[in-house]
């Protein structure tokens, strides 16, 4: 069931469903450039009841957002929480995914009470060092002028990552699908989210992993070599984390391995 909520003037598209009578609650966190479509192929498979939803500025009806600081980590963590008080959801399971994997941590550690268990799919907790947090504001601020002059070809350069070389083996069909999705968004919002809600700009959650004080897992595909890395440290200073490794996949690993995906949440 789909419905749009409005969460201070916002109205943000948010898909609900039951898959099951199992007493398990889900919220599913998009990446950059993504929508709560990212999770088409695993959300039927989740267990409980599942809200998916499309992140501040993010989807293909996204309205533009004239107040630049509703992209800020803090204020999008404002309207999660009043997203999941609307629903009567006192506690939940979030999986995020990249950008979502942030949010998600930063709910975590600011809502504790509110996170029965954490996954976190090819996440960082920021850039603990101030230099090269200040790079990654001006690298984002360069990236977010050059989108607003040519979006196309700003998505065509964003496909050729090193990141994403994975998905390029995958069907033509899901490569069109994803190709679809991040054209289909708001430039204007896309930009700002490179700005505010970017790497360099989001608090540097490093320093606060040991209080991140329930189940965690930790998720990373097989061949992105960059967040096995940062998993790896991720995992030393979260007390209850653990780490799970996908065969075949890159850094979307719900998108590039959904069966894998799905066999290894029975082990969360």
């Amino acid at each position: 069931m789909n419905k749009i909520q409005i969460i201070r003037h916002y109205p943000y598209q948010i898909h609900y469903q039951k898959n099951s009578n199992v007493p398990k609650r889900w919220l599913l966190l998009h990446g950059f450039m993504g929508s709560w479509h990212d999770f088409d192929d695993i959300i039927t498979q989740l267990p409980g009841e599942v809200l998916a939803l499309n992140l501040l500025g993010f989807g293909n009806q996204a309205s533009t957002i004239d107040d630049c600081q509703r992209f800020t980590m803090s204020e999008q963590i404002k309207d999660l929480t009043m997203i999941l008080d609307k629903y009567q959801w006192p506690q939940v399971t979030i999986l995020g995914y990249s950008m979502g994997g942030r949010l998600a941590l930063g709910f975590a550690l600011t809502h504790p009470q509110r996170v029965s268990q954490l996954l976190l799919e090819s996440t960082t907790a920021g850039i603990d060092s101030v230099t090269a947090r200040k790079q990654r504001q001006q690298a984002d601020l360069t990236k977010a002028t050059l989108l607003l002059d040519n979006f196309e070809a700003f998505v065509l350069r964003w496909e050729k990552l090193p990141l994403f070389k994975t998905q390029q083996d995958m069907p033509l069909e899901s490569k069109h699908k994803m190709r679809r999705q991040r054209m289909a968004q708001n430039p204007k919002n896309v930009a700002q989210a490179l700005i505010y809600m970017g790497t360099g700009s989001q608090p540097n959650y490093w320093p606060y992993l040991d209080k991140v004080d329930f189940p965690t897992t930790i998720i990373v595909g097989e061949h992105d070599q960059k967040f096995n890395l940062i998993g790896d440290k991720m995992m030393a200073l979260i007390p209850q984390a653990k780490k799970i490794v996908i065969a075949g996949a890159g850094h979307n690993v719900h998108f590039e391995q959904p069966k894998a995906f799905i066999e290894a949440m029975q082990y969360v």
